[in-house]
């Protein structure tokens, strides 16, 4: 039996190719947005900076999400840990229609990709990272290791939540991220929402292996056993069987995480014994779908893919044949209009309204805002007779009594003791 009917496949994998193409053009063009003519110099930024590698597989996962986000009216924020992706968190935001109601300079057509190809990685435009300025994100990847940290922020006291966190493997050995798995253990599937974690192992970082890539699958899941998840692989680099693993495997993964909700949600007085939160192992090549040769050296599959594959393409006019090639594959006359709008029949693949990750509420700054459960900060003054003289302890004497009374009933009430087996 199979999750995706072959038309429903057709249009995830066509939605998929829109966004990779969006995403190599926002590294590598300031012109020729759409492949009118052939590729001249002039088209080519004069500088190339950006990063390839990890990009597909974030575009892969960020259509699957919204598939069930549609199917099951999720509410999801998306956190991009691998903050090279900056590309690919652009163009999906781009293709499902917050980007151009944020930025109407950046409109949804082709005038507007060519603006969103000109700013990238450019002066007076956007960084290459996921930045504060991306709609829809609440972590800057530049800075790795946090991932983790920021979707257990967001899931706590936000019951109807799912953060889909992906962890890149090269940021999977930070010291940060490393100790962030066991943040499973400070949720409540009564009061909170919850965070699915995905960790993306594509193989290399900028020029070297990757650890978690390289242990044995068998011990990757002890290790994430361990941390309290019962992870689900996804592993490939044909599309139309990847397409259809990770469908089935995000459907698994939330019919788990509903019924942990759901047990737990049922019961009266203490939350039952806590049980291993569902994560997801997605194992795709580095710059998946990219050139497979440069110069006669591998790249798809290797850290070569890592930023630019062809570094070169302004000069040489071998790379620009590449390139140009390379944008082709992705047939964008399948996928773009004469005016360089995406295609109805793919556009309806996004979420409507806030469900769209890009405009959820909880990932823009403000939508949500209220007011803090604090307790009179008066009560927490020292007395200071004489100034030079008085020395105090941080949580001093007995008139903070009350203040710490206050505190303590607030925090059982938002954090109730978990039994665990």
């Amino acid at each position: 039996m199979t999750t995706l009917a072959p038309e429903d496949m057709q249009k995830i994998d066509a939605y998929w190719r829109a966004a990779n193409y969006l995403s190599v053009g926002q590294i590598y063009l300031l012109d020729n947005a759409l492949p009118r003519e052939p590729l001249q110099p002039e088209h080519v930024k004069p500088r190339l900076l950006g990063h390839w590698g990890t990009t597909p597989g974030l575009n892969f996962l960020y259509v699957h999400l919204n598939r069930v986000i549609r199917a099951r009216d999720l509410n999801v924020v998306y956190i991009c840990g691998p903050g090279h992706g900056g590309p690919g968190m652009v163009a999906n935001t781009w293709l499902e229609g917050t980007y151009s109601e944020i930025y109407p300079n950046v409109s949804a057509d082709a005038r507007g990709m060519k603006e969103l190809f000109r700013q990238f990685s450019f002066p007076g435009g956007i960084p290459s990272h996921a930045a504060p300025e991306t709609p829809g994100s609440i972590h800057e990847g530049g800075e790795l290791g946090y991932a983790l940290s920021h979707a257990y922020g967001a899931a706590l006291d936000n019951p109807d939540l799912v953060v889909a966190c992906v962890i890149g493997d090269g940021e999977a050995e930070t010291g940060p991220l490393a100790t962030s798995w066991h943040s499973n253990k400070f949720l409540n599937p009564v009061r909170d929402g919850t965070v699915l974690p995905i960790l993306h192992l594509n193989g290399w970082k900028i020029a070297n292996p990757m650890v978690l890539a390289r242990i044995s699958k068998d011990e990757l899941t002890r290790l994430m056993e361990g941390y309290g998840h019962r992870p689900y692989f996804v592993e490939g680099d044909e599309a139309e069987a990847m397409h259809e693993a990770m469908a089935a495997t995000l459907d698994a993964a939330l019919d788990e995480i509903g019924d942990i909700q759901a047990g737990a949600r049922g019961t009266a007085g203490d939350p039952p014994a806590r049980r291993p939160w569902p994560m997801i192992v997605l194992r795709s090549p580095k710059g998946w779908t990219g050139p497979a040769e440069v110069d006669g050296l591998p790249v798809e599959g290797t850290w070569r893919s890592h930023q630019v594959p062809l570094a070169a393409v302004r000069t040489n006019a071998g790379h620009r044949e590449a390139l140009e090639a390379w944008m082709r594959s992705y047939r964008p006359e399948e996928l773009f209009d004469d005016d360089g709008r995406l295609r109805p029949e793919l556009a309806a693949l996004a979420p409507a309204g806030n469900r769209r990750m890009g405009a959820n509420l909880h990932a823009n700054g403000g939508a949500l805002l209220r007011d803090l459960d604090l307790p009179d900060f008066r009560n927490y003054a020292v007395a200071v007779k004489k100034p030079g003289t008085t020395s105090s302890e941080p949580t001093p004497g007995a008139r903070n009594d009350a203040a710490r009374r206050h505190g303590r009933e607030r925090r059982r009430r938002q954090f109730p003791a978990v039994r665990t087996r």
